[in-house]
């Protein structure tokens, strides 16, 4: 499969499973193709794997993720990536789920909702906890982050205003 216009290689997934006698066996070995909701010169998505629900079951396939933006069910898990190219940018978002995230290549801004940044960089990991946030790449390379998202109870504020999902919408 030829790589996608970030200049990096669809991600390859490996994915294990069971005879009916209980070995274990390799269920699939694929590239996956990114999703490009915002055309070929934005962001892609990569989604691998979702499940409605935890605990998960390791019997029954999830459901097929493509060409979808990653959202994390309300109850349930997701893992994905996400390719920023050069100058790209991912809008200021909440979700309501608590994201662990690894920076894989690359290096990409942190921007919240109160105007900080941080700049995170290839093999440094970042713990989304349901802050309003975008992504600013403004390094030459693209940068790619691994993403996996929990569901999680909405934030509610001190004075009591529920903190609702603000999702960019493709």
């Amino acid at each position: 499969m030829a790589a996608s216009t970030t200049s990096l290689p669809p991600p390859r997934l490996v994915v294990t499973g069971h005879t009916a006698d209980g070995t274990s066996i390799f269920h699939s070995d694929s590239q996956i193709a990114p999703f490009q909701p915002f055309g070929p010169h934005g962001s892609s998505f990569s989604r691998f794997h979702s499940r409605l629900s935890v605990p998960v079951s390791n019997k029954n396939m999830p459901p097929d993720l493509a060409n979808t933006l990653p959202r994390c069910p309300p109850s349930g898990v997701l893992f994905c990536t996400t390719d920023i190219p050069p100058g790209g940018r991912a809008p200021m978002h909440r979700t309501l789920s608590c994201d662990y995230a690894a920076v894989m290549s690359g290096e990409i801004v942190l921007r919240l909702d109160g105007g900080e940044e941080k700049t995170v960089r290839a093999g440094e990991f970042m713990v989304q906890r349901g802050a309003n946030h975008e992504w600013i790449n403004r390094s030459g390379e693209v940068c790619r982050i691994l993403v996996v998202m929990v569901a999680s109870e909405k934030l509610v504020t001190e004075d009591g205003k529920v903190l609702e999902e603000t999702v960019f919408k493709k």
